[in-house]
């Protein structure tokens, strides 16, 4: 019974199908993710082991929350870059981008065309997790209108969207992508998160997962992860646009 639960503490390399996390929070002290190198460089190793090939660092630009500057973000990006180089770390670090919430800066950001993007095109972007917001499909054609492809991150964690809701099939008809957090799918964000995630891939409406990771206690969640059936089926059944970024 011991070695049973000792062996859930052992990541299993579930995510290789994925080949690329392209949501996490691992640029140290700029949001409410990793909070040093060298915790940053501890989940990037434990992110190989799970299986991960690649992964873009996606810390929050959010006014007045999180006021980051593209330039800064890539300056400290290209340190942990070469920290985790150093540290023989096995994971390749495609880029920085950016997790752009939809406030009252983000048409003048628009304006602007000031966003990090995932290879080069895609832009991740979220919504308040409290209310919803006027002019939310506005924002994003603006931004489409640019030239970008928009992925609405963790859309099954807003509270005031149903999975009937009707911003979920305007969103889809924008052409806007959806990425599910791995960890809404096990449960860590409540069964409502859960229940809405699968319903929006049963619908055929997520293309990308992403892990959302901020510190070890999303790795070892993810861990244990590894060992979840269902997910393990998700995973050979499906597949996502993470192995073509």
């Amino acid at each position: 019974m011991f070695s049973f639960l000792h062996a859930k503490n052992k990541p299993l390399p579930i995510f290789e199908s994925l080949g690329t996390d392209m949501h996490c929070h691992l640029v140290p002290g700029v949001d409410d993710g990793s909070n040093s190198a060298e915790l940053s460089i501890s989940c990037l190793k434990q992110l190989s082991a799970l299986g991960f090939k690649q992964l873009y660092i996606t810390p929050h630009f959010q006014y007045p929350r999180f006021n980051n500057d593209e330039a800064d973000i890539q300056d400290r990006y290209a340190v942990l870059k070469q920290q985790a180089e150093q540290a023989g770390v096995n994971i390749a670090l495609q880029g920085v981008a950016g997790e752009y919430r939809i406030d009252d800066r983000f048409a003048q950001r628009v304006a602007d065309r000031r966003f990090l993007r995932i290879a080069g095109k895609y832009v991740l972007v979220e919504l308040s997790l409290h209310q919803p917001r006027m002019g939310t499909a506005e924002a994003i054609y603006g931004l489409q209108e640019t030239g970008c492809e928009v992925i609405m991150a963790h859309p099954e964690r807003y509270p005031y969207l149903s999975l009937n809701s009707a911003i979920f099939e305007q969103l889809k008809n924008q052409d806007v992508f959806f990425q599910v957090n791995i960890l809404s799918l096990t449960g860590f964000y409540g069964e409502r998160a859960r229940r809405i995630g699968y319903g929006l891939i049963e619908r055929g409406w997520v293309e990308f997962l992403g892990t959302d990771t901020h510190n070890d206690v999303y790795i070892h969640m993810l861990t244990r992860a590894s060992h979840d059936r269902k997910l393990q089926k998700l995973l050979d059944k499906c597949e996502f646009m993470n192995c073509k970024l």
